[in-house]
């Protein structure tokens, strides 16, 4: 049986954080060769006719979708779904349209905000030049379509006393943020993020991860950007922390994260697997900031670390995502 790991092009000159889906295609490679496939990789391009020759020489059953940016850009993550739906194959993880909403944070948020799941308030550009008195307070500036936290780090919070000192923030990061940005209120508290995996018996949410700033200074804000996740050495990288024990104390409130994660998951209808990311504030309440339809598959990312909690193996992973996309077909 043959299957095909479709993944975003990397250049030469690509950052950490683009290099990261190649350890990815060789670690998903490796499994669903211990799992019986024959296993081709194919970077994705926007030449659409070029990517169905290829394809079709191959005539794979399936294709593993590791495709988290196109041409670098994150707007055109949906793509490559879109493109198998056309063609008739059958692929790992979400659908196009979960792909689509997800990816667009401002599309996600609002259909959050409409099932009733609690995600921070925003602004977009638009928003701040008519809702001036929304706009007071402390406000993280986000890309609306870019992931791996590019552009994001603590001087992406600002404290603005209104539209003027927003829409000048807001103008100032724009082209650092891919172009198109967004204005989120800033939940200053804990991070969870809640990584989720097909079974036999439904979406299960594995064991939550908290990031926890470790000796933070009192005037830094807290911040999971692209210093923490990719740049190794940085104070950031070295003082976000990953843990997984939690005492009896915060049972109530992983009740709750698990409940919501689960909630995301049927909104979105999402398959294979996913990650939620929350922010907890002072008051003890629950934020969703994201859903990821196709989180980091890297044998040292956060996805993995959680499924070996459970003793998960990261072929056994593997097989479920793949296991999932049989039961969709």
């Amino acid at each position: 049986m043959k299957a095909v790991i479709l993944h975003s092009a990397v250049n030469d000159d690509a950052g950490n954080d683009e290099r990261d889906v190649l350890v990815q295609v060789e670690s998903v490679a490796k499994a669903l060769s211990t799992l019986g496939y024959e296993v081709f990789a194919i970077p994705f391009y926007l030449d659409l006719a070029c990517m169905r020759t290829a394809l079709d020489a191959i005539r794979p059953r399936f294709a593993f979708n590791l495709v988290e940016t196109v041409e670098q850009a994150g707007r055109l993550i949906h793509a490559a779904p879109a493109l198998l739906d056309h063609l008739q194959l059958p692929y790992t993880g979400a659908s196009t349209e979960a792909v689509f909403v997800t990816s667009n944070k401002l599309l996600a948020k609002k259909l959050l905000s409409g099932a009733g799941i609690p995600t921070p308030p925003w602004l977009s550009l638009e928003d701040a030049k008519v809702n001036g008195h929304a706009a007071k307070g402390a406000h993280i500036i986000k890309s609306i379509w870019e992931h791996a936290s590019i552009g994001l780090d603590e001087d992406s919070v600002v404290v603005v006393n209104g539209c003027g000192q927003l829409l000048q923030a807001l103008e100032h990061r724009r082209e650092s943020l891919g172009g198109a940005c967004f204005a989120e209120a800033y939940i200053d508290g804990r991070e969870f993020n809640l990584s989720i995996l097909a079974s036999n018996n439904g979406p299960e949410v594995l064991p939550p991860a908290e990031i926890e700033f470790v000796r933070f200074p009192a005037d830094k804000k807290k911040v999971v950007g692209y210093r923490a996740k990719w740049e190794v050495g940085s104070f950031e990288y070295d003082h976000t922390v990953r843990r997984f024990d939690f005492g009896r104390e915060d049972e109530p409130l992983i009740a709750q994260l698990r409940q919501m994660a689960r909630d995301c998951w049927r909104l979105f209808e999402l398959r294979g697997y996913a990650r939620v990311d929350f922010r907890v504030d002072q008051a003890g309440r629950p934020w969703v900031l994201e859903v990821n339809t196709n989180p980091c598959l890297s044998p040292d990312g956060g996805f993995f670390a959680a499924a070996e909690q459970c003793g998960l193996s990261y072929v056994k992973v593997i097989q479920r995502i793949v296991r999932d996309l049989d039961a969709a077909s």
